[in-house]
């Protein structure tokens, strides 16, 4: 089976499909023939890379979604509102570009609810939902940026500050 045609008739989720990362993965999977559920917490955004998206393979449709991945409420019901996808790229993510000796609770805290708890509810969402079809398999796949982790653990300590 040859690379453009192996996702034909597989639903995708895309988290963060509405830029970096998750923007690319969803041109990939279309390319592919894959129908790509594009979620973001921008519905801009979201439909602007679903605009894009390559749709002329049998079958090939997209949609765009607004989700927040680190609200629980909100993962259900996307993932409610779509049959299990196939595969599921968790790609949302955020940093708060601050290094650790001025970066904020609040902002680490919003980091980890994104990055970590979203990945987490995004994945018992749909391997439930693919376990409650009764789905023979499914792929889910985690995807980061190294930029995202340096710039939340970069510590720079003064010169002079440990003696």
């Amino acid at each position: 089976m040859t690379a453009a045609t192996r996702l034909i008739s597989r639903l995708t989720l895309v988290t963060g499909g509405g830029s970096g990362i998750g923007r690319a993965v969803c041109q990939r999977l279309a390319s592919e023939g894959a129908s790509v559920v594009v979620a973001d917490i921008s519905e801009e955004s979201a439909n602007e890379t679903m605009v894009g998206l390559q749709n002329d393979l049998r079958g090939q449709g997209h949609m765009a979604a607004v989700v927040d991945v680190s609200s629980k409420e909100s993962v259900k019901k996307l993932v409610t509102r779509i049959q299990p996808p196939s595969v599921c790229v968790n790609a949302a993510g955020i940093t708060q570009d601050h290094f650790l000796l001025n970066m904020e609770e609040d902002h680490f805290d919003r980091v980890i609810q994104v990055n970590l708890k979203g990945s987490f509810l995004i994945t018992q969402a749909v391997a439930q939902a693919l376990v409650a079809c009764g789905a023979p398999k499914g792929s889910i796949i985690t995807a980061g940026s190294v930029g995202v982790v340096s710039s939340q653990l970069w510590c720079e300590i003064p010169q002079g500050i440990l003696g």
